[in-house]
């Protein structure tokens, strides 16, 4: 009984450690990006109780600034309202794709929709989790953990440029550098290229048809049609490929226990010959991946 709640106990530690590690890069980008946003909301005259207001309520990135000039000009609820739809309209396509991986989250599923932005949908949407995490809770936190960094971001801004005058210029690229090292983290990380390889085509070809002020809905559109018609292949492929990995790992390990049989290092006793055997398979499941 005891070594089953501090099992639990561990999972629960673990989980949090391994949200937290995932949530940096995320860190990096938002705590620099909400001050951004803090300082032009405090240049506007707005004090830091908005901006914490709209940083937990609204939590929006891109719209949290175009929304500083909307309260500015006075302009109106149909017009706030519409603008919002045309710059998060591609949150209804991040939905879509994870309607079978939150659909059993339970109490945690509300709160993780709301907070559903680029950054948090790139991490969520990994192909593998940690080891030894609780799945909904790991991107409960995550979540979580990336909504603080923008709330933090967006008050220290307001402090920030109350305090000090300096140039501002070029702060908006963080979130273009967090978006090309999630990319390339993904990329080292997926099974298989061909979801990021058909997002970067459709792209390009829509950005080449559409000017930069709406090719975005016809890529997001594209991207999500593509996708749903390579899902089949993908289920396919991705199977075919763990089940040769598995292949390779169990041969591996195999051979590992012969040169250690014939160098007489296997321990006779059977519970620590097993736990030899696991820790064999998990390092030739590594060196596959590697590989």
């Amino acid at each position: 009984m005891e070594e089953r709640q501090q099992g639990t106990t561990t999972r629960a530690k673990n989980t949090v450690k391994q949200a937290f590690i995932a949530s940096l890069p995320v860190m990096a980008g938002y705590i620099v990006l909400g001050m951004g946003f803090g300082i032009l909301l405090q240049d506007k005259g707005y004090t830091w109780p908005w901006a914490l207001l709209m940083g937990v309520t609204i939590y929006a990135g891109s719209m949290q600034y175009v929304a500083v000039d909307l309260l500015a000009a006075g302009a109106s609820l149909i017009s706030v309202v519409l603008m919002t739809v045309m710059v998060q309209i591609r949150h209804l396509f991040y939905g879509i794709t994870l309607l079978k991986k939150y659909e059993k989250a339970g109490k945690f599923k509300p709160y993780m929709i709301f907070g559903l932005t680029d950054e948090t949908y790139s991490l969520v949407s990994r192909p593998e989790l940690p080891e030894n995490v609780d799945e909904y809770k790991y991107y409960f936190y995550l979540t979580m953990m990336n909504h603080s960094y923008w709330i933090i971001g967006d008050v220290l801004g307001v402090i920030v440029g109350s305090s000090f005058a300096f140039n501002s210029a070029g702060v908006d690229f963080a979130m273009t550098a967090l978006f090309v090292v999630i990319f390339v983290e993904q990329w080292e990380s997926a099974k298989s290229h061909l979801p990021a390889i058909t997002g970067i085509v459709i792209t390009a070809i829509c950005r080449l048809l559409f000017d930069a002020d709406t090719f975005l809905i016809p890529s997001m559109i594209g991207i999500t049609v593509a996708l749903f018609l390579e899902k089949r292949q993908l289920e396919k492929v991705l199977p075919a490929e763990d089940e040769a990995g598995e292949a390779v790992a169990e041969a591996k390990t195999a051979e590992a226990i012969t040169e250690a049989e014939t160098a007489g290092t296997v321990p006779e006793d059977t519970a620590q010959k097993d736990t030899a055997a696991s820790s064999m398979k998990m390092t030739a499941e590594e060196g596959v991946t590697h590989d």
